[in-house]
């Protein structure tokens, strides 16, 4: 079956599967003097050349029974050849947008938003609804200070855009504030149903959720004076692993989310934008790859493999000072969305994606950010050693009011890995945040070597040697058995959330938890991304979509059908038990990185 893909494909098709066999969309759009207008194609060679922006889409997402057939096989290889991509359906969709050098970049800009929002409609809708719809219930006058700091946010973009035509790093804000236009426009031109339009600021909103509630925090904090310190809330686990015999170096990104985000979508973006109006040199990160969601012109995750030789990642690490949410303000302030897509694109080292990251720090979505930089290692071949040059690894930390960052790269040397889980590494950053209150008042969990990730990380690690090793690992919860996930507070003695890939829905509903990071809700891990020396240099990395699920080990598949939370779940499959894929782009193969061009 594995070798034959193209066989099994073809009598899935006669038998009229008829999602796995559809294949995906171009669209494109040129522009007349009426504006922008779309056109759909069947096959890239149908694009004309005048086209500003093209988008190719697959939306893969809602084939369980499929997925199940092909992934024993599959998980037998995760560097499957790639033309297995198309036959699997790995629930993920897929958006490829690619610009014209010969447009103005502002038309590029808002042509390739308005593909992505053309093709992804349906998905970005489903999104919305999923984690919008109802967030402003019942807390209206939140909304509206939100909405206020939004408009004062805006006029203060405003105002430095017209002030730096040709400053680099103002230049990429105002075209990703054109790329949001673009896409509010592309939905709306593809939704027919007036009561499913959404207005830019919906749009703006949509990007916002990753800030969207330490902004709303700080802003009841700043009306009030105070507010009860927010619970911890844990999102991501991440990890850079270097093997023993220094032969590759792995990159994997461990989303932990609701349950109801769990619509994906992979994306490259190549826009052929100049640095500014004026100096027409190719941008380091013109093209890039992540995991993202419908509706989000960024990651939010954040996963990036970048053509500049950049990994970028973070895993969140909140803020329970109070005091400190005061240093929230519109003025002199990007969002953490805007500011992680233009050091994405400037930036060519992780010292450099730091400096860009820091400048005009929001204070919202406060993360510790992992920067790999590929260009500044060779890894071990034949006789050949290894070389590992400083800037390999750098780590920043961001707080509001506060920013902390360093080159690691001695200490991955030294230690062979960097785990990422949602403490501070940075002692400063640990007690401003209140590191040291939450140690007092919880104990071990929130220590940075003590926590039980840090440890499980720790341990498992050291099991790695190869792909397939940095996959399980990524995908690691054996809370039942292994001694590291042991909670002797809670009732029951143990957390599905003490482990690399979370299932906080595992934990029993009547369960006693100390705190609620370790109790049951729709919360959990809900992929795994991984690259290496070799699949960075192809904008590529091995993905898989669900939350863990190894039923020997006590971890049944998740399914929404026997799920107790009703929480809204538009356009989802039921049942996720989908393979790891290692996606190819249209645009982009071998050598996609700057240091091959």
């Amino acid at each position: 079956m594995a070798t034959c893909p193209h066989i099994l494909l073809a009598i899935l098709c006669l038998l009229g599967t008829l999602t796995v066999c559809r294949g995906g969309i171009w669209a494109y759009v040129k522009w007349d003097a009426g504006g922008p207008q779309v056109g759909l194609a069947d096959i890239e060679e149908e694009i004309p050349d005048e086209a500003v922006a093209s988008g190719y889409y697959s939306n893969e997402i809602n084939s369980t029974g499929w997925s199940n057939l092909i992934a024993p096989a599959y998980a037998t290889n995760l560097l499957a050849p790639t033309h297995t991509t198309n036959l699997l359906t790995p629930s993920w969709a897929y958006l490829e947008v690619k610009t014209s050098a010969s447009a103005p970049d502002e038309r590029q800009a808002y042509s390739a938003g308005v593909v992505e929002g053309y093709l992804s409609r349906d998905l970005i809708w489903y999104h919305w609804m999923n984690l919008l719809q109802d967030y402003c219930i019942n807390k209206s006058s939140v909304c509206d200070m939100v909405e206020k700091f939004i408009d004062d946010n805006e006029d203060f973009v405003g105002r430095n855009l017209e002030r730096n035509p040709e400053d680099p790093y103002w230049y990429q804000v105002k075209l990703f504030y054109i790329q949001l236009e673009g896409l509010a426009y592309g939905y709306n031109g593809a939704t027919k149903n007036p009561d499913e339009k959404l207005s830019l600021r919906d749009v703006f909103w949509l990007n916002l959720l990753g800030d969207l509630d330490e902004l709303a925090y700080a802003l009841v904090v700043r009306h009030n004076g105070s507010a009860p310190a927010p619970d911890a809330d844990e999102r991501c686990t991440g990890l850079v692993k270097l093997l023993p015999d220094h032969s590759d170096l792995y990159v994997a990104h461990v989303t932990w989310n609701s349950y109801q985000s769990m619509l994906r979508v992979q994306k490259m973006y190549d826009l052929q934008y100049g640095a500014t109006p004026s100096c027409r040199e190719k941008l380091p990160g013109r093209r890039m790859t992540m995991s993202s969601y419908p509706g989000f012109v960024q990651s939010s995750d954040d996963f990036y493999v970048v053509s500049s030789g950049l990994v970028v990642a973070e895993t969140t690490i909140g803020n329970t000072n109070a005091s400190l949410f005061l240093e929230v303000q519109p003025e002199d302030s990007l969002f953490e969305f805007v500011r992680a897509m233009v050091a994405s694109r400037l930036a060519t080292s992780g010292e450099q994606w730091a400096w860009f990251f820091k400048r005009y720090n929001s204070g919202t979505y406060n993360n510790q950010w992992y920067i790999v930089d590929y260009t500044r290692f060779s890894p071990a071949a034949g006789r050949a050693p290894a070389r590992l040059r400083r800037g390999l690894l750098w780590l920043l930390e961001q707080a509001p009011g506060y920013t902390a960052s360093a080159d690691i790269t001695e200490q991955l040397t030294k230690e062979s890995y960097f785990g990422s889980y949602n403490i501070p590494y940075f002692k400063k950053m640990f007690d401003l945040t209140g590191g040291m209150e939450r140690v007092r008042s919880f104990g071990a969990w929130f220590g940075y070597d003590t926590n039980p990730r840090a440890l499980i990380i720790r341990e498992q690690q050291s099991t790695i040697s190869s792909l397939r090793d940095m996959y399980r690992v990524a995908r690691y919860n054996d809370y039942k058995h292994d001694a590291l996930s042991r909670c002797p507070e809670c009732r029951p003695p143990y957390s599905a959330c003490n482990a690399i890939a979370a299932r906080n829905d595992l934990n029993p509903a009547d369960g006693w938890y100390p705190f609620r990071a370790l109790g049951h809700r729709s919360h959990g891990a809900t992929d795994a991304k991984i690259t290496s020396y070799k699949l960075h240099k192809q904008l590529k990395f091995i993905a898989v979509s669900s939350p863990p699920h190894n039923t020997s080990r006590g971890l049944p598949p998740f399914r929404w059908s026997k799920f107790d939370l009703k929480v809204p779940h538009m356009g989802h499959p039921d049942l996720w038990t989908f393979p790891p894929v290692v996606h190819s782009w249209n645009h982009g193969g071998d050598g996609t990185t700057n240091d091959d061009d």
